[in-house]
């Protein structure tokens, strides 16, 4: 008989012991993939191996074949860590093994989703009467909020595209900045709204939407009309001017999406909410959890004004499934229908920080890229080439003949040292480092050792 309690111990130990270490660790995996599968593949055991030696092996397997994207040196992708209560009550969302998509399968985390959601719009400043959905992450919160536009643009005209479909329907104008991030674009193909045929605004030279570029676009036009804005550009961290991009939206009759990956949460702190003035304004707005509310894969958030559009976006039915008046299933507002409580490990991270630390945790780390910006720019031959307005960092190697060639050379030598883990990234034409703060647990000695590291892979032979 299998001893789960003696078993689950053996996982926590593991778990424990590695997290122990993450902050000492290299910080990039330093096992090949042929190196894993050869340890942890092979055919398939005929009997079936112990869950001691099946454990055993994955945390073997993770000393060597993961990245430490939970320690205080990796600022790869706009990845956070996962703060400590977030990690346990996600080990207890597995350990519950609930299925969230549907009220009556598991009250408490259909409860949980509704509060966690009601503290999500407090926090960032969204009205209490928005529909919200926990997805996959912010791919699934953009597809699902423009599922929601699609639908309400059409519904306006007089179209029913979840029962008539796309065929015959009026065009819909899709206009995005030239700087929008491409899950953007994937969500506009999967919608059967094409990733090519929208109109593309012009952006400035940190990355913004021309607000008077977008007026010229849309000056005269008329029928069902999506525009898609960002909070906090992939690279630079810059806001396209939200206020005035709803103002513009408000005057064609737009439903106007937001894109706040991880820039929702400038709305947080009280130094930084001006960046996103204008976002209550919205019609949708999606963003990631694991980013810079610092919980565990995988959890998107996505929001909208208009919970009827979204929720006959979305909705299934099933005879098996009778809906209720009094609750609501969570599903009716995802594109899923069996998903685990991804709220859960979001609300244990809200709960244990409060307003205060997650408005702490944003500052800090805004603070923290500015020490690293200004420690790299006194340095020869180095520039920072955006305006550091929250975590992003842009590098550059200015220094010999070739800038992008030695660029490349200084992430390349970065990534292999192992002190800290930044990603490259392609900014406006030029090769650059792409330096992103967004873990609970880094700290000023984190930042000084990664500026040390870039540095010396700077100028490294």
């Amino acid at each position: 008989m299998i001893d789960r309690a003696s078993l689950l111990h053996r996982a926590a130990t593991h778990a424990t012991n590695y997290l122990a270490t993450i902050a000492d660790r290299h910080v990039g995996a330093t096992a090949t993939a042929d190196q894993l599968r050869q340890h942890l593949g092979g055919p398939l055991p005929q009997a079936g191996d112990s869950g001691e030696v099946v454990i055993d092996a994955l945390a073997h397997a993770a000393e060597r074949g993961t990245v430490a994207t939970q320690g205080p040196r990796y600022h790869g992708f706009v990845v956070g860590g996962s703060v400590p209560a977030s990690t346990a009550a996600d080990w207890l969302v597995s350990a519950w093994d609930q299925n969230a998509g549907v009220h009556v399968l598991s009250p408490l985390v259909a409860v949980v989703e509704d509060i966690t959601a009601g503290w999500l719009k407090s926090l960032a400043g969204l009205p209490e009467s928005w529909s919200t959905g926990f997805v996959t992450g912010c791919q699934g919160a953009n597809f699902t909020a423009l599922a929601a536009a699609r639908h309400h643009v059409l519904a306006a005209a007089g179209w029913d595209v979840e029962t008539q479909g796309l065929f015959g329907a009026p065009a819909i104008d899709v206009v995005v900045s030239d700087e929008s991030h491409y899950t953007i674009f994937n969500a506009l193909r999967m919608l059967g709204l094409g990733a090519s045929r929208v109109r593309r605004i012009p952006a400035d030279e940190q990355g913004r939407m021309r607000a008077d570029a977008l007026r010229a676009a849309l000056a005269n036009d008329s029928g069902p009309c999506i525009v898609c804005a960002q909070a906090g550009n992939v690279n630079s961290g810059a806001f396209d001017p939200i206020d005035q991009i709803a103002d513009i939206c408000r005057q064609r009759g737009a439903w106007l999406h937001v894109d706040g990956a991880f820039g929702l949460w400038a709305a947080a702190s009280p130094t930084r909410a001006h960046l996103v003035r204008g976002i209550d304004r919205a019609d949708s707005v999606a963003t990631d959890a694991h980013k810079w509310l610092n919980v565990p894969y995988d959890c998107g958030v996505v929001f909208t004004a208009h919970p009827a559009s979204h929720r006959a976006a979305m909705v299934m039915g099933a005879a098996y499934i009778v809906e209720t008046a009094a609750e609501r299933d969570p599903h009716d507002f995802v594109p899923e229908e069996s998903r685990r409580g991804r709220a859960v490990p979001v609300y244990a991270a809200l709960r244990s920080m409060g307003r205060q630390g997650v408005a702490d945790l944003v500052d800090r780390c805004c603070q923290l890229a500015t020490r690293l910006a200004d420690r790299l720019q006194a340095e020869s031959g180095l520039t920072i080439v955006n305006d550091v307005v929250l975590n992003q960092v842009l590098v550059r190697v200015t220094a010999g003949p070739d800038h992008d060639a030695a660029t490349r050379a200084m992430i390349d030598h970065l990534q292999k040292e192992g002190t800290c883990w930044a990603s490259g990234t392609t900014w406006h034409g030029m090769a650059a480092l792409r330096v992103s703060i967004s873990n609970w647990s880094t700290t000023e000695a984190d930042i000084d050792r990664t500026g040390d590291a870039i540095v010396r892979s700077a100028t490294a032979e």
